[in-house]
């Protein structure tokens, strides 16, 4: 997949795409059919996104939202066959430009699309006064076919990026995953961390959540894909999610045991995805108590992945 930071950097070899234009925060069920209509076999499959996503940008006080970060949203597009990402770089001369600005600029100036597929509820252009509709008369004009994708039903409703927050703010992976059509999945570097694992004998994988939608805080079963190096593959685990009481972190992190596991993770990549919610964050007594906990843990997140 060719990824493009800016419409200003395409080349001819990039021009008549047939593009799905959105955010694509999850790359959920919905998303995956806009990019299904905007499959053709006489044109590369593209997506027109924006980064930061527009919200950070006009409510950049607010609580994190954001269900994946670029690297992840770039991996799964990957995976489901995306040739060319364009992530647009959302900033003021972006957002200043109106509706028919960005469709001559972007889209034909600058990518020279074939095709343009959108949600029914897209808006774009200077105060979101462009819609569906009118990117579908500019198309017209313009000389590029536009489909407007009807909004996705799951058994909850409508399958979107505001359900599947909900979903994991409840502790419901699996609800979720429905929604998404895969897990989801929490992607970063390994870091530094305290240690006390390693202690505890539980050595951890420690990752930021820094920016993202914290799901319901507590221990989950997971599955661990290692991106990259002498250990790379799908291992299964157990992680604690939030703030680890017994240690009184100030933010939440992701901490993830793999099973079967030895080596050095240190800067590897990994993409951890949440399975089942096993329990809430809770203070022991002790860290005899503690290690009790984590084995109990261990054996009803086995046991979890093998359901």
């Amino acid at each position: 997949m060719r990824v493009l930071r800016d419409y200003q950097y395409a080349q001819t070899r990039d021009r008549g795409a047939s593009i799905a234009i959105g955010n694509f925060d999850g790359v959920h069920r919905g998303h995956q059919h806009v990019l299904g209509l905007a499959k053709r076999l006489d044109a590369p499959l593209g997506v027109v996104t924006f980064e930061p996503h527009p919200r950070e940008v006009f409510a950049p006080d607010a609580p994190p939202f954001r269900l994946m970060n670029a690297e992840a949203r770039a991996n799964r597009l990957e995976k489901l066959g995306v040739d060319l990402l364009v992530e647009l770089p959302f900033d003021a001369q972006l957002s200043g430009l109106t509706a028919e600005a960005f469709v001559s600029n972007v889209l034909i100036d600058g990518l020279g699309i074939s095709h343009a597929v959108v949600g029914a509820d897209f808006c774009f252009g200077k105060g979101r006064t462009g819609t569906a509709d009118l990117l579908q008369t500019l198309g017209a004009q313009h000389g590029f076919d536009v489909t407007i994708a009807t909004l996705l039903e799951g058994h909850g409703g409508a399958v979107s990026s505001t359900a599947i927050r909900q979903a994991l703010r409840d502790g419901r992976p699996a609800d979720a995953a429905e929604m998404l059509g895969h897990w989801h999945r929490i992607e970063g570097p390994v870091l530094h961390g305290e240690k006390r694992g390693r202690e505890l004998g539980y050595p951890t994988a420690n990752m930021d959540l820094d920016g993202l939608h914290v799901p319901k805080p507590g221990i989950y079963a997971v599955t661990v894909e290692v991106r990259e190096g002498l250990h790379a593959g799908t291992y299964g685990g157990v992680a604690n999610l939030g703030f680890r009481p017994m240690f009184e972190r100030e933010t939440p992190n992701l901490e993830t045991f793999l099973f079967d596991f030895t080596g050095d993770l240190y800067g590897t990549h990994l993409s951890v995805g949440l399975v089942a919610y096993l329990r809430g964050e809770a203070k022991f007594a002790s860290l005899e108590a503690l290690i009790i906990q984590m084995d109990a843990d261990k054996a009803a997140a086995k046991a979890a992945l093998r359901a």
